[in-house]
């Protein structure tokens, strides 16, 4: 055995120690690079674009204001920007309303089936948009909409009004979601004074509980706006059969012209990416200046809720037909749709000609287990790359004090003022100029979803590394542990309920993906969001309806297996 002298350490400790060094910042650098890579890339050649004509094989593109002049030049790109405005902040208003009444209703309310409702609140988020619109169209369409068959002709889907009613009830529940965490966290001390000194509950809500939570639903205002004004589905399916164009189906329509016009639509979509990135900017702005609003102190508190007499069944009354406009009607039309050899409104002649052949026939259906094994490799694929990348960036950011980390946060958030259909579209033109073997492949759709999905793994996996002491890491780099191995063994584990709850939610959004999807996907590279697109575009409402029926339902159970499994990560919920 040899003698360890202090030669042999000397020459022994700086290879040990370089090869930690190396390990730690080969894998900072390759994250770092990773997502400047995913994220300013596509960015910059989109500008480079939209400033560019569209070049062909005879003419190189040239360097032009032609697509931006076209784009502002006529009467027309005014009517676009004021629908895409319209359409976005009546949505938002309309969705905010709603999830606000029922969040205070919900929590500072003595109303019935409170629990019930919480727990129905979420199973919209789970409905697909495009299969939510195509419920409403077989319910509310001038031609075969169900209700107005029944109840006359009292409603037209296709309409501004009917794009606003779809995609404001869908959103909802997130405006729901987001006031219900402002009322929890807010100290009710002040609406208790302000009910003891006389006011009703009606006036405590308005002059005390909303002017408290104001941030918070400001805040969702703006998230909801800004989800609004990407929306693809609702404008694509409600708007452009009448002619009622707003960004997104004009970047669609500019691509699927003949020729393409691509430079018109970059033009577009950095138009739209500058009123995101706007909201954005609000949105962070109005989070930093929140603390003017704290009502919540060392002193514990417990929310107390106001007695509304008969008006709680008035509320009560009102919780059940929201969950029937939202969940009820839409899956109950689409399971009626998908029993029918052709689709009808429901009679007694309809329910004797109740068939499963929709389901026999989507399931023949030539790119049906195509369609499923791409959206499962996309989904798994992409949640697990974009949950194991935000954790190292998020280790960067939060453990390290390297020059510039902030910069490293705010490229990983960059995605969120990425509509999908600009996603989409930057990284089409990108990899048709600068070829690399993964356009037209799942490859291009799998980086779209990482590049997409990037903030949500940052919001989750950040919650986790701030809970996690940094002695814990010390105490294994003193027991010699490379940082490779402590990363691995001591802060993933930790690290494991926000990871799980990351990526079961990315994985739930990934196969409810279309808007970045429909301009990447190749034929034979299809997924399930595009062959419910493809079926609707086809005219095959019945085989439509089966497969939405039984993507919801996969969905569904899904959510209900995986959440019973990770009650043993300590996963709560999503």
């Amino acid at each position: 055995m040899a003698m360890m002298t202090p030669t042999n350490v000397a020459m022994g400790l700086p290879g040990r120690v370089m090869r930690r060094l190396d390990t730690k910042w080969f894998v900072i650098g390759g994250a770092t690079l990773v997502v400047a890579w995913l994220t300013l890339i596509p960015l910059g050649f989109l500008l480079w674009q939209s400033f560019h004509s569209t070049g062909t094989m005879q003419e190189p593109a040239v360097l032009t204001m032609e697509n931006y002049i076209t784009a502002f030049e006529s009467a027309e790109s005014l009517v676009l920007m004021g629908n895409s405005l319209q359409f976005a902040f009546l949505t938002a208003a309309f969705a905010l309303v709603v999830g606000t009444f029922f969040a205070w209703v919900n929590e500072r309310t003595n109303t019935p089936f409170k629990s019930l409702f919480f727990a129905m609140s979420i199973i919209p988020l789970i409905i697909p948009g495009i299969l939510f619109t195509v419920s409403w169209i077989m319910l509310a369409s001038p031609q075969i909409g169900i209700l107005n068959k029944v109840f006359g002709s009292w409603f037209n889907i296709y309409s501004m009004a009917g794009m606003v009613w779809v995609d404001g009830l869908h959103y909802a529940p997130v405006a729901f979601l987001l006031v219900t965490a402002a009322f929890r966290s807010m100290d009710p001390s002040l609406e208790e004074s302000a009910m003891m000194s006389g006011a009703s509950v009606v006036q405590t809500a308005f002059k005390v509980t909303l002017k408290l939570a104001w941030p918070a639903i400001l805040a969702a205002f703006i998230i909801l706006f800004i989800r609004a004004i990407e929306s693809f589905e609702v404008p694509a399916l409600l708007g452009l059969p009448i002619g009622l164009r707003v960004f997104t189906s004009a970047i669609y329509d500019a691509v699927h012209s003949y020729p393409s016009n691509i430079g018109l639509a970059s033009a577009y979509a950095v138009v739209l990416l500058l009123i995101t990135s706007v909201g954005i900017y609000y949105q962070s702005r109005l989070s930093n200046q929140g603390s003017k609003y704290s009502t919540v102190t060392g002193k514990g508190f417990r929310p107390r809720v106001a007695d509304i007499g008969r008006w709680r069944y008035l509320t009560g009354g009102i919780f059940i037909l929201y969950v029937i406009l939202v969940v009820g009607l839409p899956f109950l039309v689409l399971l009626w749709a998908s029993l029918q050899r052709y689709y009808s409104v429901p009679s007694w002649n309809a329910v004797q000609h109740l068939s499963f052949n929709a389901y026999a026939k989507v399931l023949a259906y030539p790119g049906f287990y195509t369609a499923v094994w791409n959206s499962v490799k996309l989904a798994l694929g992409g949640a697990t790359i974009v949950m194991l990348l935000t954790s190292i960036i998020c280790w960067i950011t939060i453990r390290t004090k390297i020059q510039g980390r902030w910069l490293l946060d705010v490229l990983a958030s960059l995605p969120l003022v990425f509509p999908g259909i600009v996603l989409g579209l930057s990284l089409m033109v990108f990899y048709l100029n600068f070829d690399i073997g993964i356009y037209a492949t799942l490859w291009i759709m799998l980086m779209a979803y990482v590049i997409k999905f990037l903030p949500y793994g940052m919001r989750y996996n950040s919650t986790s590394m701030v809970q996690i002491h940094k002695e814990l890491e010390e105490s294994a780099a003193m027991s010699g542990a490379s940082w490779m191995m402590t990363f691995r063994r001591v802060v993933l584990p930790l690290m494991k309920p926000g990871l799980m709850a990351g990526w079961i939610y990315i994985i739930v959004v990934s196969v409810r993906e279309l808007s970045s999807s429909i301009l990447l996907y190749s034929p034979g590279n299809e997924v399930i969001s595009i062959m419910i697109w493809e079926f609707w575009q086809n005219g095959q409402y019945v085989e439509l309806s089966a497969f939405g029926v039984m993507m919801i339902t996969a969905l569904f159970c899904f959510i209900m297996l995986v959440q019973s499994v990770s009650k043993r990560f300590g996963v709560k919920g999503m």
